[in-house]
C-alpha cells in the first residue's frame, strides 16, 4: 500500500457498520481508511437481508435507492408447528435489500466523504503505543504493512478478532450463537410482499426458519438453529428437510452460512483507541438476529464519538467509553429485554406454540398484534408481559 501510513481513524470491515462508521468520522473532516478483507464489498452475502422502512428513512430522510430493494414487504406470517398460520397485523413497512448494492453504496457514500478505501486488506494485528491501540498491521497486495492511526473501529463481524487482540472479551455463549444455513431458491411461487417464519423446537431449536422473498420467482429460503442445540443434525440437514417438505424441486441459485450472535452487547465495546462495531460488537436483534439496523446505529455512533475524541486530542478508554453510553441510551434497554424474551420463548414446547398461534387466531383480525402475540406466547411470565406492552408501545422506538 503507498501513500498515507498514518490516519486519524482506521475502520476495519466494510459492512453497514464500517461504511456508517468511515462515512460519519470522514464527515467531520479528519483522515480515514476503511480496510476490507475480501475483494469485493458487499460480497459474498451471509444475510436474509431484511429491514425496516423507518431505519432506511432515518438514514436516507431524502430517499433511498430502488436499486437496493428486491422486494417491498406488507405482509408477514406465521406458522406454528402443527401448520396453524397466523398473519399478524404489523404497521411498518419493510424491505427485502440487495446486500451487494446497498453496501457497496454505503462505501461510495464513505468515499463521497473523504474516506480512503483499501479492499484485499487482510488485518493481522493491532499497534500498540503504551497501552493504547495506535494502529493496524495488515497484508495487502501480498506485502505486510503497518498503518497507524489514533482511534481503530472494529467492524469486522462476527468473527472479530480485533477486539480480542485489544483485550476486550467478545466470547458469545454458544446458546446465543446462532448457526445459520440459507439458500436463494428460484422458480418459486411466492408472495412477493410477504416474510414468513416457521416455528418450532423440534426443527428449529432455539431459532426459526424464514421465506424472504428476492423478487421476481426467487426467496432467500433459510434457518437458525442455536449453538447448543444442534444435536447431531446440521443446519443444512434441517433445511434439506424443510425445502423437501415445503418447496419441494426448487432450483438453488447460491448458499450462505454464517453465525449469528443473538446476544446482549459484551461488558465492554470500547477500549483506549478501539472501539467495536456492529455484529462485532454483537448488536443485533437477539430475538429476530436483525443486524442491519443495530450495525447502522452503532456504526454511525462509532464514527461520531471517534471523530469528536480525535478533534479533542483524547482518545483514552474514559473518553470513548461515552460510545457505549449512547448505545445503551438509545437501544440498550430494548436490546436486554428482547433478549429475555428470546430466553422465555425458547423454553416453549411446541405444544405451547400451537396453542399460542390457536390463541391468536380466534382474535378477531385487528387484535392480532405483534404485542398480544408476545403476551400470549409468555402468559406466565407475567412480568415480561408488562415489559413487552411497554416495549411495542407507540412511544418506544427500536432501532
Amino acid at each position: 500500500m503507498r501513500g498515507n501510513q498514518k490516519y486519524d481513524i482506521i475502520v476495519v470491515g466494510g459492512g453497514p457498520a464500517g461504511s456508517l462508521a468511515a462515512h460519519t468520522a470522514a464527515e467531520a473532516g479528519i483522515s480515514v481508511l476503511l480496510l476490507e478483507k475480501d475483494p469485493e464489498i458487499g460480497c459474498p452475502v451471509r444475510c436474509a437481508e431484511a429491514i425496516g422502512e423507518d431505519v432506511l428513512q432515518e438514514f436516507f430522510p431524502q430517499d433511498f435507492g430502488q436499486h437496493w430493494i428486491s422486494a417491498s414487504i406488507k405482509r408477514f406470517k406465521f406458522v406454528a408447528p402443527d401448520g396453524t398460520e397466523i398473519y399478524p397485523r404489523v404497521d411498518i413497512r419493510g424491505y427485502v435489500l440487495d446486500r451487494k448494492h446497498f453496501d457497496a453504496d454505503l462505501a461510495a457514500r464513505a468515499a463521497k466523504s473523504g474516506a480512503a478505501i483499501k479492499t484485499g486488506a487482510n488485518v493481522t494485528g493491532l499497534l500498540f503505543d503504551g497501552g493504547k491501540v495506535s494502529g493496524v498491521k495488515c497484508q495487502i497486495d501480498g506485502s505486510e504493512t503497518e498503518i497507524k492511526g489514533q482511534v481503530i473501529i472494529a467492524a469486522d463481524g462476527v468473527e472479530s478478532r480485533l477486539g480480542r487482540w485489544a483485550g476486550i472479551s467478545t466470547s458469545v455463549a454458544l446458546r446465543d450463537m446462532e448457526s445459520c444455513y440459507q439458500v436463494t431458491l428460484g422458480n418459486l411461487p411466492v408472495e412477493q410482499d410477504m416474510c414468513v417464519f416457521y416455528f418450532s423446537q423440534t426443527d428449529f431449536p432455539g431459532g426459526y426458519a424464514w421465506i424472504f422473498p428476492k423478487g421476481e420467482d426467487r426467496a432467500h429460503v433459510g434457518l437458525g438453529i442455536a449453538g447448543n442445540q444442534i444435536h447431531g443434525i446440521s443446519p443444512e440437514e434441517r433445511l434439506n428437510k424443510f425445502i423437501e417438505r415445503y418447496l419441494p424441486g426448487a432450483p438453488c441459485l447460491s448458499v450462505s452460512i454464517g453465525g449469528v450472535p443473538c446476544a446482549n452487547r459484551p461488558s465492554r465495546i470500547s477500549g483506549a483507541g478501539i472501539l467495536l462495531a456492529g455484529d462485532a460488537a454483537c448488536q443485533t436483534n437477539p430475538i429476530s438476529g436483525g443486524g442491519i439496523a443495530g450495525a447502522m446505529v452503532g456504526g454511525r455512533m462509532a464514527g461520531q464519538v471517534a471523530a469528536e475524541a480525535v478533534l479533542k486530542g483524547n482518545v483514552s478508554e474514559k473518553f470513548l467509553n461515552r460510545y457505549e453510553k449512547m448505545w445503551d441510551n438509545r437501544v440498550g434497554r430494548n436490546q436486554r429485554l428482547y433478549y429475555k424474551i428470546k430466553l422465555a420463548i425458547q423454553k416453549l414446547s411446541d405444544q405451547d406454540l400451537n396453542e399460542t398461534a390457536r390463541a391468536i387466531q380466534r382474535l378477531p383480525q385487528k387484535q392480532q398484534t405483534l404485542i398480544k402475540i408476545f403476551q400470549t406466547a409468555l402468559k406466565y411470565k407475567p412480568a415480561l408481559v408488562l415489559e413487552v406492552a411497554k416495549l411495542f408501545s407507540p412511544f418506544s422506538r427500536e432501532a
